[in-house]
């Protein structure tokens, strides 16, 4: 049986694939320091469905390396981490310990102890800042790239705005050179937004489920700019199916281990297409105002997914609204829990 590890394993992301590895037969261990709201209900919802969980703190590197050095598992998902740009900017320090910091510790026990596991670490769309030089056309709802037919490769320029641009992008550049340097076998993955059950969204992470759980405990929205900013959006179920595809492939020699993912153009949305939905279709009251723009803030992000659909058959199936209604849902059904954590 094979064995997995998922650091972060206890958050949004982490805990999903905690469920989806189990049901493929998988013996999953998780690694957290349950710093994150919500984590601990995680937890428990995934208790009987993982061999073990490893209390600790990737920012130290003997509680990750002692692990790593026993378990020696077939893969590792890095999904952990400081999320937001604002905690970033108030707190660089913590920013970047837990994540550049992080991974160098995860990466550096693969190395010394010549571990053949492999590695799959959760990177970012912010690696290529506001994307300031793209044209764009502004739409009554939206905006849209002027000349862009798919959206962002990953020949596109890095471009690290913020302290947590700079966290991220500074280890997604580690992951991906210890992978030519020392052949450690791992995966880059610049993620667009991910949405689905079990995320606690907050506004400065997870918009999509802050959106939705805000309006349904009758909570503040503020919308910064506009509202006619873009990002494709990407259900938690297909991006598990990646992680599995990605964990089963053969290895190969091929250096370059980057890939952008997201919901690619058809899945993509605006802020104020989901305020619509949700007042005319859902019929959901919002409590929102405007406010200035956020600096950095990109007016629109939209993954281009040829490189990975061309490398692991993979594309996302869950429908922005599908996936919304679905976890619209999961909301109502937890609704006592998450106002606790609100």
């Amino acid at each position: 049986m094979k064995k997995i590890l998922i650091i972060g394993g206890a958050g949004f992301i982490g805990s999903n694939c905690a469920e989806y590895f189990h049901k493929k037969g998988w013996s999953v261990y998780i690694f957290d320091n349950l710093s994150r709201k919500g984590t601990q209900i995680n937890l428990s919802r995934i208790q009987k469905k993982i061999r073990k969980f490893f209390r600790g703190d990737i920012k130290i590197f003997d509680s990750i390396n002692n692990i790593l050095k026993k378990l020696k598992p077939d893969v590792v998902i890095h999904a952990a981490g400081q999320v937001a740009v604002t905690t970033s900017i108030i707190n660089p320090r913590y920013d970047f310990e837990d994540n550049l910091l992080g991974t160098f510790n995860i990466l550096e026990s693969l190395r010394i102890n010549d571990l053949k596991s492999k590695l799959i670490y959760t990177s970012t769309n912010k690696v290529y800042g506001a994307l300031e030089n793209i044209p764009l056309k502004k739409n009554e709802y939206r905006y849209d790239f002027l000349n862009l037919k798919k959206g962002i490769n990953e020949k596109s320029n890095l471009d690290f705005h913020s302290p947590y641009g700079c966290s991220k992008g500074a280890a997604d550049q580690y992951v991906n050179d210890y992978s030519r340097i020392f052949k450690i076998d791992s995966y880059v993955l610049r993620q667009s937004c991910i949405y689905g059950q079990n995320q606690f969204g907050i506004e400065d992470q997870g918009w999509v489920a802050w959106f939705l759980i805000a309006s349904l405990l009758n909570k503040k929205i503020k919308i910064y700019g506009d509202g006619k900013q873009v990002r494709d959006i990407l259900f938690i179920e297909d991006l598990c199916e990646l992680f599995y595809k990605i964990s089963i492939s053969k290895t190969d020699k091929i250096q370059d281990r980057i890939y952008n993912v997201g919901g690619g153009k058809k899945f993509s949305l605006s802020l104020l297409e989901l305020v619509n939905y949700l007042k005319k279709r859902k019929k959901i009251k919002l409590n929102y105002s405007f406010s200035n723009s956020r600096k950095g803030d990109q007016k629109i992000y939209i993954s281009d997914n040829s490189k990975i659909t061309k490398k692991f058959k993979w594309k996302p199936s869950v429908k922005p609204y599908d996936g919304i209604d679905k976890l619209i849902e999961w909301i109502k059904l937890n609704k006592k829990t998450i106002s606790k954590i609100f």
